[in-house]
């Protein structure tokens, strides 16, 4: 740990009475509370006053710190949209987060094209295009846009249109009678403009006019004895009622709102969404926040805000609330410059919106009680594992671990592998893959040099180029090897050569190639099997190896990986595969006589002596 010469008593008067963010470090140096403030002199300096009543959360957490830092900011608004930053990017231990990381998809129309389509969308940009949404289900999107392309028959491919008009054949969607064929000209863009106008009538619900047509195309094919026809139609007019009846979507210039509520159990809460879209209620969903004991409904909804609708692509124009949240002026200017028109926070109390927020805040209840248990089993397998692990190795404040593996054939052919645990849990969107480029044969020490001097080297790089956290960038708190003290050392060596101060352990396995325990600081601790830490360690390990076994196939399966023996002169693939399978590695291919190299049946003299005078 870093020792910091901080006095807080001298650096709270030093304090300027601007608006801004601050940040609280505990001892580990560790970002364990992000805060905004109107004036930092008067905001900071609150925590340190002992008349304060300041609640458990606060008092608790002003026991960890050990020194503050802060930044200016021109408005209280600037620090809000800081704040929202900081605390998505650092996770403090003591601001109430939300856990879930939602993403609803929206259906996009291409109008801003001479032949627009139809799609999926998860973002919402300012492209021209029209959005609908967002839907609460993704098939929900795929059948609504399966059949707009049944009823209007509009384009799904990519070519550029009518630049690209004839060059290539129909595709298949024309033949199946789904796509009027714009790309052989067989429709004006007039023509197909009307159809999009129709889709986007659809859209934003108005179904009378498709169902009156389909109808009336059903009851004619039947009179004129064309049943096959009729069916078809009639498919189509129980898909357009179906849709009419479960809208998911609407226009996101019509009238949108959200109601919220939550319900929470000690360190536990739900917020409840309750999405209404043009006047219906299209859809729900839940999201669980880790909060502080005794904390408020509207403290929980103001940090739940910020959080959610900073991320999400759409904001309605209202959002309905069982309590005011503690920055509700400051949070609907902010809302409001995000969605580009006026945002208001109303707390209702009577009508319809007061039944709605009343079933909201029932539905949150519902929730957190039905899976209070399934949330405890679900921490204990990850946080509660990763507690134990901190335990067993006497660290705190472990959440990000990185394991590392070499796998190889017979040794020769080496890849390492890097997988990421955050908070208990997988994160494959910062896992790597390395093929070994500097080691030659079945040098494992060698190879895990390589590897984890790749990965901090470049780490270290991006962050002096400034570069977001995420990836190589973030460092773990934890580097966990697959192996005993062998392994473990050349991780220290590698880390002390690039000044990193970072706890690396081994994960120790028996003669059964099955978990035993860990080896930390020359010793090796035991994990009782039972427990949740010993499985999240087997899990770890295990997903270490099938990454680097995965790699290591997909390379072989490419014809990607460079083996020694291509670079011996005579020896062609049957060759250098008979010497892997008659060699248990490639130290026994070097210690071989020619006289032992020429008794395989795939070689001769002169290839055995060939591969005798390489090695030596």
């Amino acid at each position: 740990m870093e020792e910091y010469n901080f006095d807080i008593v001298e650096e709270l008067k030093k304090l300027p009475a601007r608006p801004g963010v601050y940040l609280m470090h505990d001892e580990k140096d560790q970002i364990i509370y992000v805060g905004k403030a109107i004036s930092l002199k008067n905001r900071v300096r609150q925590y340190f006053q002992s008349s304060r009543n300041k609640g458990i959360k606060i008092e608790q957490m002003v026991t960890h710190i050990r020194r503050f830092e802060y930044i200016v900011t021109d408005s209280e608004l600037e620090a809000l949209v800081l704040e929202c930053n900081l605390i998505k990017e650092h996770r403090p231990k003591y601001n109430t987060m939300l856990m879930d990381d939602k993403a609803y998809p929206f259906i996009k129309v291409t109008v801003n094209e001479p032949f627009p389509r139809v799609m999926l969308a998860r973002n919402v940009v300012k492209d021209k295009a029209k959005y609908f949404g967002p839907y609460t289900s993704g098939q929900a999107v795929r059948d609504t846009i399966e059949l707009l392309h049944k009823l209007y028959h509009l384009r799904s491919c990519n070519r550029n249109l009518p630049k690209d008009t004839g060059k290539e054949r129909a595709c298949l969607n024309y033949h199946i009678r789904q796509c009027d064929a714009p790309c052989q000209g067989c429709i004006s863009q007039e023509e197909y403009a009307k159809a999009v106008s129709e889709v986007v009538r659809f859209l934003n619900g108005h179904y009378e006019g498709i169902l009156s047509e389909l109808e009336g195309k059903m009851n004619a094919a039947s009179e004129a004895l064309e049943f096959e026809k009729a069916i078809e139609y009639r498919e189509l007019l129980n898909s357009v009622k179906k849709v009419s009846q479960k809208q998911k979507i609407t226009d996101t210039g019509g009238e949108d709102r959200d109601i919220l509520a939550a319900a929470t159990e000690e360190e536990d809460a739900v917020v409840q969404v309750f999405f209404i879209r043009g006047g219906r209620l299209i859809g729900r969903d839940h999201f669980y926040l880790r909060i502080s004991k005794e904390e408020s409904i509207g403290s929980i909804l103001d940090s739940f805000i910020k959080q959610y609708y900073g991320g999400t692509p759409f904001i309605p124009g209202e959002l309905v609330l069982p309590e005011e949240p503690e920055d509700r002026e400051l949070i609907e200017e902010w809302l409001s410059g995000r969605r580009g028109s006026k945002v208001t926070l109303r707390v209702p109390k009577k009508g319809t919106k007061e039944k709605l927020v009343e079933l909201a805040v029932s539905n949150a209840q519902l929730v957190l009680s039905k899976d209070k248990e399934r949330l405890k089993r679900e921490e204990g397998r990850t946080i509660g594992a990763v507690k134990e692990i901190a335990g067993l190795l006497g660290l705190k404040g472990i959440s990000r671990m990185e394991a590392f593996d070499i796998s190889n054939t017979n040794g020769f052919e080496s890849v390492g592998s890097m997988v990421v645990y955050e908070r208990g849990k997988p994160k494959r969107n910062d896992y790597r893959k390395f093929k070994i480029k500097g080691i030659k044969g079945a040098d494992d020490y060698g190879s895990m040099r390589e590897v984890l001097t790749r990965r901090f080297t470049h780490g270290l790089r991006e962050r002096e180029e400034s570069r977001e956290l995420g990836g190589f960038t973030t460092f773990p708190d934890l580097i966990l090897m697959d192996g005993g003290k062998g392994q473990v050392n050349v991780a220290l060596q590698v880390l002390e050569s690039l000044h990193l101060d970072i706890p690396v352990c081994g994960m120790v396995k028996d003669d059964h190639h099955r978990t035993r325990g860990l080896y930390y600081q020359n010793e090796e601790i035991p994990i009782d099997r039972s427990s949740q830490a010993f499985l999240l360690v087997t899990r770890i390990q295990d997903e270490a190896h099938r990454f680097a076994i995965e790699y290591h196939k997909q390379l072989r399966g490419k014809g990607q990986v460079h083996s020694i023996l291509d670079d011996i002169p005579g020896i062609g693939p049957a060759r250098r595969k008979a010497l892997m399978r008659e060699f248990a590695s490639l130290d026994e291919i070097k210690a071989a006589t020619a006289e032992r190299l020429a008794q395989i049946p795939e070689m001769n003299e002169k290839a055995a002596e060939s591969v005798y005078k390489f090695f030596h």
